[in-house]
């Protein structure tokens, strides 16, 4: 087991029991979206992110975006992280059916790709060290504001290994989670060269 002194916050109690098997922390199921009217919950969520961090890890489909950009809006202090899964198609095997969007979550992906999502969301890293990238250095490489802005996105959240549907500004914080300015530009650079 991967000790870890963060929190982890999935959505649900097959994310919680999935994930209780890899990591030795604290692991909260926000109940999907229970967490909307769950004051305590809140409150205790804010507590972790103050004194221990919290790691958002939520699915990729648009009800785990919407469970993310939620906590990320109630928690003003503290250390909050952010860990991805990509788009991966299929179902959970102790569902009959796929979800809506046909996605796996995370209680449905290999471990190793749960864990390379936790150790890459800058838990073991002092951000406040390294220049940051901000949103001028997005639109001067061409990820915002161009003709084909949208497409080089895409490319490079495929790279990246995050889900599809991941807005600009979580894209920008999964990327300063990951690189300081000069990986990021050298990971652009090999990106495009492909």
């Amino acid at each position: 087991m991967i000790k870890l002194r963060q929190a982890i916050v999935v959505e649900g109690k097959y994310d919680k029991i999935k994930l209780g098997q890899i990591f030795d922390a604290v692991i909260v199921a926000t109940e999907g979206f229970g967490l909307f009217n769950d004051t305590e919950k809140v409150e205790y969520l804010r507590m972790l992110a103050h004194t221990c961090g919290i790691i958002v890890f939520t699915d990729p489909d648009g009800a785990g975006l919407v469970i993310r950009n939620h906590i990320k809006s109630i928690i003003s202090e503290g250390e909050v992280y952010h860990a991805y899964i990509p788009d991966i198609p299929g179902k959970e095997k102790r569902k009959r059916i796929p979800g809506k969007e046909g996605l796996l979550g995370v209680e449905g992906v290999d471990n190793q790709l749960i864990i390379d999502a936790v150790m890459s969301c800058g838990i073991y890293e002092d951000r406040e060290e390294h220049e940051k990238i901000t949103k001028t250095d997005m639109y001067e490489l061409g990820f915002s504001g161009r003709k084909d802005s949208a497409e080089r996105r895409q490319k490079l959240i495929k790279k990246m290994k995050l889900p599809s549907n991941i807005s600009t500004n979580g894209l920008l914080d999964a990327i300063n989670a990951m690189f300081d300015l000069a990986e990021f530009l050298d990971f652009v650079m090999d990106l495009f060269s492909e």
